[in-house]
């Protein structure tokens, strides 16, 4: 019997189209990103390839890389000496001029150019200098020459009378010893006492970290803040640019003491459960040449753009060059460095609108996602500012980042693995600006409750914000803070108790509705200026030659909220009981914030977050008798009324009552019922249920 050999018959295979990349994570949280997800994945790309050169292909940290500190400036050596580094590459020659050598060039504290780099050395035995000698650089260069502090210097101080800058040795017999040695920020909610070291005490002159630490953070503890911000820390030639001039970025200003003093605050606030943030500005740096790095050694571009973009034509200042990598190693370097040497919990970049943009941000509205992805934006910034973020919490996973960004940027602080900047937190800068605009422009009878609401709460959802009624800009001379724009010169007249005038005690009262509903609609923290909280009255005014160089607006006047006869200790004792208050409802920022109730017309709103119902009534003139709102079913007790006595208020509600809510058939299966509330004209109150 024959058999047929059997044969296979091949189908023909449809080729399938190629599989469409799945969207990256900040274009699935927002589809209208969709359009731009190409330069949202360039900009991601540009900052894994950037990390992949600095850590030599993952075979190292971005905390390695970033320990130029370890390396560069003035140190020990192992053997009890002393060796000193400096990134100068277009210098000829350097000499260490100081207290030691008379201030003269001598050979034996002359640098060695390290072969095939732009690296100065110089090594020197233990006699060669001491602790608290003064000194600085003479740095020559092809056709000039120029005395010069260190760039990675990390302590400067002036002198009294001359009011020069020198570097400052600094090595003390026994290091810090550290009583905190690990602790971990409370972030839910993250309630920031943004403050001023030089300005927060009530004398004329300018305060120290020892003072501040003695005198401040008890207020602060009292007044239930988790977190103090520190303005001014980084060293900084004119006080009055407020620390935003600085020229010294590894030096703590030694206008408020030294760095152990600086240490042992940070330690104390620590134990005390206070994290500590430093405002940390790289987004620009000050002109001066001897005091700071704008021509360190003959080349006004070492650590600057070239050209039109090396100068801040508004801040009268200098730009980085986020481009160049000695300066990445300098900046992430300087971020490490202050968490590592000084314990710091993280930091609030100043100015990061100024480093997205080559235009630094200003003239343009953003109107739309396109004036984000236009061409316009400075890509090595924002790899910067990537890196940065990624570094920090890399040294400490726990550690807190702020933005201070005013165009709105999409994924500023979004993740950075979904292809965001990487930011904890971004500053809701928006809303005080709408605050201002709402008191100077409308009357409080058109003010409507469903916009406040709109604005307290317009945010993307993926991004956490920081949002605060008013911080130091408003303090400042040429502006006014929300209780100066609500009162004014009636301060002055009508602020001691039983002189309020019917201006003094709208302005009270509608301090304290501001600063709740702007606080309790939170996603992330809320942050508060040193003496804001209780109306600080004036403004502040840095010691300038247009003012006799006066201490007198450059201070915190704590006697004022102090004296019980006067009305300020009612608007601190309220700040103090409404976060208080916030603190009751667990996981804050992730108990959504749901609307119960709007009427423009009557100017009332109601929303709630989780057991706690807030209430607003921002009439003028009327008061409501039973008001209802649909609640869930249950018994509500008053836990705040910003109409209390104790805050300055009128009493006219008995908030010993508990409210229990009235049976409507209508909305059984929802287990809602009615609760109706007696709400005062121009007030709030907050209610938990029992």
């Amino acid at each position: 019997m024959t058999c047929a050999k059997k044969t296979a018959t091949k189908k023909a295979v449809t080729p399938k189209s190629p599989k469409k990349p799945q969207h990256i994570g900040l274009v699935k949280n927002d589809p209208w990103l969709e359009p731009y997800e190409t330069a949202i994945r360039g900009r991601h790309d540009h900052a894994e390839w950037m990390i992949n050169e600095l850590t030599n292909g993952g075979k190292k940290t971005l905390s390695d890389f970033a320990s130029g500190y370890l390396y560069f400036g003035l140190h020990r050596d192992a053997k009890g000496g002393w060796v000193f580094r400096e990134w100068a590459p277009n210098a000829t020659e350097i000499y260490l001029i100081g207290d030691f050598n008379g201030w003269k060039e001598q050979k034996k504290y002359a640098c060695k150019r390290i072969k095939g780099t732009g690296n100065w050395e110089l090594k020197l035995p233990a006699t060669a200098m001491k602790h608290g000698d003064l000194y600085k650089l003479k740095v020559k260069w092809e056709g000039g020459e120029g005395e010069r502090i260190p760039a990675w210097v990390r302590r400067v101080v002036q002198d009294e009378e001359t009011k020069i800058f020198s570097a400052q040795v600094w090595a003390p017999a026994a290091e810090y010893k550290w009583k905190k040695k690990s602790f971990k920020a409370k972030k839910d909610p993250l309630f920031i006492y943004e403050c001023h070291i030089g300005m927060g005490q009530d004398e004329e002159k300018v305060g120290t970290y020892a003072e501040f630490k003695e005198k401040v953070l008890p207020r602060v503890i009292k007044g239930g803040y988790n977190c103090i911000q520190i303005m001014a820390i980084q060293e900084h030639p004119y006080y009055g640019s407020f620390g935003y001039h600085v020229s010294n970025f590894f030096a703590s200003s030694s206008r408020f003491g030294t760095p152990e003093e600086l240490k042992d605050l940070i330690d104390t606030a620590h134990q005390k459960g206070i994290a500590v943030i430093m405002d940390l500005v790289h987004s620009h740096a000050v002109k001066n040449e001897v005091e700071g790095l704008g021509n360190f050694c003959g080349d006004p571009n070492q650590y600057f753009y070239p050209g039109d973009r090396r100068e801040h034509n508004q801040w009268d200042s200098l730009c980085f060059d986020y481009g160049k990598g000695e300066v990445m190693h300098f900046l992430l370097s300087n971020c490490k460095y202050w968490l590592d040497e000084f314990h710091f919990d993280g930091f609030r970049f100043d100015g990061v609108t100024s480093m997205l943009y080559y235009n630094h941000g200003l003239g343009v509205d953003f109107g739309g996602y396109g004036d984000y992805f236009n061409g316009g934006q400075d890509d090595n910034a924002i790899c910067y500012l990537a890196l940065a973020n990624k570094l920090i919490h890399e040294v400490n996973k726990n550690a807190i980042t702020i933005a201070e960004e005013m165009s709105g940027m999409p994924g500023l602080a979004a993740k950075f693995d979904d292809g965001g900047l990487g930011f904890d937190y971004r500053l809701a800068m928006g809303i005080p600006d709408y605050w201002i605009k709402m008191i100077k422009e409308k009357r409080d009878e058109d003010w409507g409750v469903f916009d406040i609401f709109w604005k307290m709460t317009d945010r993307r959802s993926d991004e956490k914000t920081i949002s605060y009624a008013e911080s130091h800009d408003q303090a400042l001379v040429g502006d006014k803070t929300i209780i100066f724009r609500l009162i004014d010169s009636d301060m002055y007249w009508h602020f001691k108790k039983g002189d309020e005038n019917d201006v003094a005690t709208r302005g009270i009262a509608l301090h304290k509705m501001i600063r709740l509903v702007t606080a309790s609609t939170i996603n992330g923290g809320y942050l508060n200026f040193m003496g804001n909280e209780w109306g600080h009255p004036e403004w502040i005014d840095f010691p300038r030659e247009g003012n006799g160089w006066s201490y007198k607006y450059a201070r915190r006047q704590w006697n004022l909220v102090d004296d019980k006869e006067l009305c300020y200790h009612w608007l601190g004792d309220f700040d103090a009981k409404m976060l208080e208050v916030l603190k009751l409802e667990k996981s804050f920022n992730k108990t959504p914030v749901q609307e119960i109730w709007h009427n423009d017309g009557d100017q009332v709103i109601a929303f709630s977050r989780g057991e706690l119902i807030f209430v607003f009534n921002f009439n003028p003139t009327k008061s409501f008798t039973d008001y209802g709102f649909l609640v869930p079913t249950g018994a509500y007790s008053v836990v705040l009324n910003t109409d209390n006595p104790d805050f300055g208020g009128f009493g006219s509600c008995d908030d010993t009552v508990t409210h229990i809510t009235t049976y409507d058939q209508m909305y059984v299966e929802e287990h809602k019922e009615w609760l109706k509330l007696y709400i005062p004209a121009r007030s709030a109150m907050v209610l938990k249920k029992n």
